[in-house]
């Protein structure tokens, strides 16, 4: 197996992969969205709610607010020794929310109104709107973010897209005349005319539509796109829980536990 990164950027990463197969990616992606930790508010204490929404519909609100998640300084609740139903300091963070309407308009109650014990977790973006409250109204709580895993709830994904490609192939042969008519077809527009020749711009931005292949006047077509089946260009933007490295770290920690589980199963 090969692995090379594309671009990183801070919430993106994208990466070429090969010598694999497609069911490795799978679970490669698959791990990302069940299996990596974060942390998400899930229990919320209400003090006063004078706000037009019910504790519940402002409770999970506040559970899909994304939060920083600092890794290995929380426990999961299931293998914490405190024996709390609210949890203790190692396995759950408690974040205050107080906010009091003005006296002649509407309030805004953001993600930034959240005031966290732990100055390392903290809501991902400050301008989450969580609901309005009425001139001199209130709305006064406290929410506790524990970790858990997104096959638990869609909250707990550390990732907001995560998917991949085959690693796509434009070969041009020498009967190709560079007509054009393939750069008018591309709806990439990655394919170009230079020099008398036909060359493409950047291939991984290729869909394999063919759309190029239907438009060239050649029989066969002098250009042939196609995939490269154990070759993949994988995608992830990261909610900002965590770092899109660091995703791909544990995901890859797990996944290579789960494979030794297994091999142990069976006698390997």
């Amino acid at each position: 197996m090969e692995l090379s990164v594309i671009s990183s950027k801070e919430d993106d990463i994208v990466f070429r992969i090969s010598g694999v197969t497609p069911a490795f990616v799978n679970s490669l992606r698959r791990t990302i969205l069940c299996d990596v930790p974060i942390l998400a508010i899930h229990e919320v204490m209400f003090f006063e709610n004078e706000s037009p929404m019910h504790d519940e519909i402002v409770a999970h609100r506040l559970g899909l607010i994304p939060l920083t998640t600092p890794p290995g300084k929380y426990v999961s609740p299931e293998l914490c020794d405190c024996g709390s139903e609210l949890g203790c300091a190692k396995c759950r963070v408690s974040l205050l929310l107080d906010v009091t309407g003005t006296e002649n308009r509407s309030t805004t109650v953001y993600s930034s109104d959240l005031k966290s014990e732990d100055p390392e977790v903290q809501p991902v973006s400050a301008k989450i709107p969580i609901t309005k409250l009425g001139p001199k109204k209130r709305l006064k709580l406290e929410a506790y973010a524990r970790l858990g895993v997104g096959s638990a709830h869609a909250k707990w994904q550390p990732a907001a897209t995560v998917s991949y490609k085959f690693q796509p192939k434009v070969t041009v042969s020498q009967g190709c005349d560079a007509c054009g008519r393939c750069v008018a077809a591309c709806p990439q527009k990655i394919l170009k005319v230079q020099g008398g020749r036909l060359y493409v711009s950047d291939v991984d931005l290729c869909t394999v539509c063919k759309e190029c292949a239907r438009a060239c006047p050649k029989t066969p077509a002098a250009i042939v796109p196609e995939t490269v089946r154990d070759e993949f260009i994988f995608f992830l933007h990261s909610t900002g829980s965590l770092p899109p490295a660091e995703i791909m770290r544990q995901a890859a920690r797990i996944l290579e536990e789960k494979a030794g589980k297994v091999c142990k199963a069976v006698g390997g």
